[in-house]
């Protein structure tokens, strides 16, 4: 189940829903036994293929390309950026701050017309609200008060960075 807690955002002044991550991650030894049990494939196999997926997406996203896996999204390079006011001032290497990865889920159309994002079931999740006394706990787990999306409070189109 996933948990939220109310935050308070400084600049705007408003209470808002604000996702809690619990626990430590998901590691790729577990995340490679859970594929193992779910398939044919032995967690040997799922962690050689897993050990090498970062180098392989790297490599293609290094060439111009974006990456799809069916069933969870794309990735892709973005480059978080300045600008500059005057055209004899732009200079690619100074104006590049970060390149980040952007992961975009994939998404179907309902017979309703609306869309479903790969990893999200609506239907299955039930949110949970982390008490008062929640809000004691580690600081890096549910991201800051201060409004930004640290926690994962947003419109399901997230970075990866």
């Amino acid at each position: 189940m996933p948990y939220w807690k109310k935050a308070f955002h400084k600049r705007t002044g408003v209470y808002y829903p604000q996702t809690i991550v619990q626990g430590k991650p998901v590691e790729t030894k577990e995340l490679a036994e859970e594929l193992a049990f779910v398939s044919t494939v032995s967690k040997s196999d799922v962690n050689a293929v897993l050990g090498d997926i970062a180098r392989v997406m790297n490599t293609l996203m290094a060439n111009g390309k974006s990456v799809h896996i069916d069933g969870l999204g794309y990735f892709r390079y973005v480059l978080d950026t300045k600008g500059v006011e005057n055209l004899d001032d732009f200079d690619f290497d100074k104006q590049v701050k970060a390149v980040r990865v952007q992961f975009t889920p994939e998404r179907e159309k309902n017979s309703s017309g609306s869309y479903t994002r790969a990893l999200v079931d609506t239907k299955k999740l039930e949110w949970i609200e982390l008490g008062a006394n929640a809000e004691d706990q580690d600081s890096s787990q549910g991201g800051s008060d201060d409004g930004e999306e640290t926690g994962g409070s947003g419109n399901g189109e997230g970075t990866l960075g």
